[in-house]
Parts: C-alpha cells; sequence; structure tokens
C-alpha cells in the first residue's frame, strides 16, 4: 500500500483481535516511528513497547477511572516520550506516532493514537509512572498509540474541503 492509500484508508480502531503483533510488525512500526524528522535531527523521542497485559497498563486505566480500556484491549502500546527541556518535543512525537500509524495501516493492522493519559502521566506521580514506563531521566510522556489487528473494519472520516481549507 502507498503511503497516500495508506492515509485515506486509515481510522481509528478500536477494537482488536487478542492475536499479539509479529517481531517483524512490532521492529517496522518501531522503525516508523524513529525515522519520522525531529526538529535541528536531535533524536530526542524514546519509545517504550508495554504489551496489553501489563500490569501498568491495568493500573493506568484504573487511575483514569473510565469505564472500559483506554486502549481498546490493543495486545501492544507504543509510549512516545521525549525531551522535557526541547521546545519542538512536542511536534516531534506527533510526527513520529503518526508514522507508526501509518506503517500500521500499510501493514494492515489497525491503531488509535492516545493522549487521555497525558494529565496523569505528567502529573504529581509522573516520576512513578516514568519509572514504571522505563521512561528516561530527563524525558517525559507525550503521546501513546495502541496497535493491533483489527477485530472490526471501520470508514475512514470524511472532510470538506470548502469549510477546512482557504488559498490565499
Amino acid at each position: 500500500m502507498d503511503v497516500l492509500q495508506a492515509m485515506a484508508a486509515r481510522s481509528s480502531t478500536r477494537s482488536y483481535t487478542a492475536e499479539p503483533l509479529t517481531k517483524e510488525e512490532l521492529d517496522a512500526l518501531l522503525k516508523a516511528g524513529l525515522q519520522a524528522p525531529t526538529a535541528t535531527n536531535r533524536q530526542e523521542l524514546h519509545i517504550t513497547v508495554v504489551p496489553g497485559d501489563a500490569p501498568v497498563l491495568a493500573k493506568l486505566n484504573e487511575t483514569l477511572g473510565r469505564g472500559g480500556s483506554f486502549y481498546y484491549n490493543a495486545p501492544t502500546v507504543l509510549v512516545i516520550s521525549g525531551e522535557e527541556a526541547f521546545s519542538w518535543t512536542p511536534v516531534d512525537a506527533g510526527i513520529a506516532v503518526e508514522n507508526i500509524a501509518l506503517a500500521a495501516e500499510g501493514l494492515g493492522l489497525g491503531s488509535v493514537i492516545l493522549g487521555c493519559v497525558k494529565a496523569i502521566l505528567r502529573g504529581p506521580d509522573k516520576l512513578a509512572w516514568n519509572e514504571a514506563l522505563k521512561i528516561p531521566q530527563g524525558y517525559a510522556f507525550e503521546v501513546a498509540i495502541a496497535v493491533g489487528h483489527k477485530d472490526k473494519e471501520k470508514t475512514p472520516h470524511t472532510f470538506d474541503p470548502e469549510k477546512q481549507i482557504s488559498y490565499l
């Protein structure tokens, strides 16, 4: 699948099979994330691979306090953190997570980008969460992405170029 097809086909997956990712699939996703461009080629991002059944996800889910699984029981969650002091880290993390989402689509996998845990992971217990998620010192959570084999197909969202694009 070419990149434009992946962009057109991709939608947020909120239902996964129990099938784990293969080593090859996981390696391809990690490579896609780490190949993302970063400001001044800083390469300041770090990815923590978290299995869907990891106790830290259950604890995070409990702390979040919403019904159901915030990561939709995906078999793998990739947590992207970055240098806290570098002002471009949030942008770089956004580019990396999109690379991963498009790579997942290209591999026939589903994904959903997760930001709902940011307040918890950057809150008063940040250091404990950083330790639990193996986030390096001086780094902070930026974004996460749940990835797995789709249980259900979903139609990608539509857009209205007349309302959403301006030309000068």
